[in-house]
């Protein structure tokens, strides 16, 4: 069965610059998750940015 559903857009704010952690410090994705995401689907894309968000708050970037 096909979804209509539109493709989870990239985090990507073109501040490509991994850390310490190969996490990187724009979209706060890891060198892996980068890699993948043109194959992961919407559900994976969407557990990769929740993992994202809870990074940002880790480093100090949201509250």
């Amino acid at each position: 069965m096909m979804s209509d559903e539109r493709p989870v857009r990239s985090p990507c704010v073109d501040i490509c610059a991994l850390d310490e952690r190969d996490v990187c410090l724009g979209c706060q994705r890891t060198a892996q998750e980068i890699g993948r995401w043109g194959r992961m689907d919407n559900a994976e894309r969407r557990a990769v940015l929740a993992r994202c968000v809870q990074r940002a708050r880790e480093s100090g970037q949201l509250n």
